[in-house]
């Protein structure tokens, strides 16, 4: 078996979905959604967990420009498989309850989606990273188009601006890349290995960085997301902050810092203290927050900066905690969204300060949700804890000031999202709330498995930290004695 099949699978379930109307469309996109899981699953049963990348493909593709399409999977790209294709069912499901208009092209949309994002994460020659790149973006914008709120024109114009601006500056980087390569070609390999100049490094460093840094969203580039999140449909919404963001996570982990190790030497403090100020910014905003999807669009921002601080922190702690927990927060961040859109579904408003004593009437629901919140909060034995735990250790071995102010957001986080379900859940109902009605069908099986997974995860989060270890020793050790290498 070759990576081919994982990335063909999606795009021939988009097609397929177009040619269903209705309840049909949702239903052979599921299908889809979930033989994708199964093929990914297939992948993982034979997988072994260490340095070398598996089930690859390499063949030319444009041989005049040197590029190939080449990929493969080795353990970082085996966890954000891993996301990618338990998360798109789990996405699909929970939109059952809507009932969108054009069905059959919001659902191939997801999937065509998803067919991107995975190219993105398996890619090993860069041509075919920024395909992968390009192809992810092109279904969100029609999906935030075409199903979005009221103001989604306004805010999908703002959302191309910010990508559009930052995948132009990633192409010169990769095409300035190309110009040094004696080999000609955009192997992800023959760039580790170019060893130029602190200076030349920085063009890249920082080409690449605004790309991923406006993805993740990394303060002060975060300014499209709270109102795409917000304007965004549900289901577009999960897929932007449970899998799109980590494209970013990703691209800095392995295609950022080591292409440019001399330039990361020199600029990753600055981009490590911008990550501890976005945990700190988002989380007083997160506080004076009524409009819950909005509080949770800037929680996202917090705990991105926490992954993004323990990523340019560079030890095997911080690197190991920003891979888990970008499962973990993709698992915990569908959940509240998906938590929220039944309180709006149920009650018309998103307004938390209109809400209270939904416990009381839905204790399934209330159970559930309180358990996405802890997990969330990183209380211990939830999946949120061991990422965070790895994430702050190891910004306490870069730096113990930057790891207390990081640690900060373990706080916050708990203060705003138990004030929040406090609101929510606790208390006495009224007018609006006394019809509540407790989670039903695909509702209770979405929310189930989520909460399962927050648990499981917590539990023995070694299920998935073994299968990047080796991968992430490696990828330090190599960044690490290009550092040494590189042309002064």
């Amino acid at each position: 078996m070759t990576v081919i099949i994982l990335l063909l699978l999606p795009l021939l379930g988009a097609l397929v979905t177009l040619l269903f109307k209705g309840a049909n469309a949702k239903t052979v996109a599921l299908l889809f959604g979930l033989a994708e899981l199964a093929v990914a699953a297939t992948f993982l049963s034979q997988f072994i967990p260490d340095a070398t990348t598996q089930f690859g493909v390499d063949f030319e593709w444009i041989a005049s420009a040197g590029v190939h399409f080449k990929a493969g999977i080795d353990g970082i790209s085996m966890v954000m498989v891993l996301l990618t294709t338990l998360l798109v069912p789990i996405i699909i499901l929970s939109t059952f309850k809507h009932d969108y208009k054009n069905p059959a092209v919001f659902y191939a949309l997801i999937l065509f989606m998803q067919a991107g994002l995975l190219l993105v994460f398996t890619a090993l020659d860069g041509f075919l990273f920024y395909v992968g790149w390009e192809a992810a973006l092109i279904p969100i914008y029609f999906i935030c188009a075409l199903w979005g709120g009221g103001d989604r024109i306004r805010i999908n114009i703002k959302f191309f601006i910010y990508t559009f601006a930052g995948s132009l500056f990633m192409l010169l980087g990769l095409i300035y890349l190309y110009t040094q390569n004696p080999a000609h070609n955009y192997d992800i390999q023959a760039f580790y290995h170019l060893h130029l100049s602190a200076y030349k490094q920085s063009f890249v460093f920082w080409a690449f960085f605004l790309a991923f840094a406006i993805k993740m969203p990394l303060f002060p580039f975060h300014t499209w997301q709270p109102d795409t999140y917000t304007e965004s449909p549900t289901g577009g919404t999960m897929m932007l902050s449970g899998i799109m963001l980590k494209m970013g996570i990703y691209g800095v982990i392995r295609w950022l810092i080591p292409v440019s190790p001399a330039a990361f030497a020199q600029w990753g403090p600055v981009a490590i203290v911008l990550a501890v100020i976005g945990i700190v910014y988002a989380s007083l905003i997160a506080f004076n927050q009524k409009d819950g999807k909005r509080l949770i669009a800037y929680s996202s921002i917090a705990h991105v900066g926490l992954i993004a601080a323990g990523i340019f922190a560079w030890d095997i702690q911080g690197i190991q905690g920003a891979l888990i927990q970008s499962l973990n927060h993709g698992i915990n961040i569908v959940g509240l969204f998906f938590v929220m859109d039944i309180i709006s579904r149920r009650l018309n408003t998103r307004d938390i300060d209109q809400m209270g004593g939904i416990a009381k009437l839905a204790p399934q629901f209330a159970i559930m949700f309180l358990i996405i919140v802890l997990g969330t909060a990183a209380l211990p034995l939830t999946n949120g804890f061991i990422g965070e735990f790895l994430l702050l250790n190891g910004i306490y071995q870069y730096n113990i000031f930057l790891s207390a102010v990081a640690g900060l957001t373990i706080i916050f986080c708990a203060v705003y999202m138990l004030r929040m379900y406090k609101k929510i859940m606790q208390g006495e109902t009224n007018a609006l709330t006394a019809v509540f009605t407790d989670i039903t069908g695909s509702e209770k099986i979405v929310l189930g498995i989520i909460c399962t997974l927050i648990i499981v995860i917590g539990v023995y989060p070694q299920c998935i930290l073994h299968l990047s270890e080796a991968s992430v020793h490696h990828l330090i050790e190599q960044v690490n004695q290009n550092k040494l290498t590189s042309v002064k």
